[in-house]
């Protein structure tokens, strides 16, 4: 089992799922998360959010103005403004 991932904008929920991989930007540069990382909370900042799958398929979102928390095997991302890059 890896990595629950719940990423929400104000409008909807943009993707779920498990990953072994997320990498966000933060006001204090960009962060790797996996399974068993310590418990955070930063403020995401402009950029991508960059979801490397189980399987490998990667998936991008550009997300703005909201935090990242990092809680047991939960990662949550929540953003004012957040879309799946095409």
């Amino acid at each position: 089992m890896g990595l629950q991932v719940t990423l929400v904008s104000a409008e909807s929920e943009v993707w779920t799922g498990e990953a072994n991989l997320v990498v966000a930007k933060t006001t204090e540069g960009e962060i790797g998360f996996m399974q068993g990382h310590e418990p955070v909370l930063a403020i995401l900042a402009a950029g991508q959010v960059r979801i490397t799958q189980e399987d490998g398929t990667k998936v991008i979102a550009d997300a703005r103005d909201g935090f990242v928390s990092m809680e047991g095997n939960v990662l949550t991302v929540v953003a004012g403004h957040a879309a799946l890059a095409s």
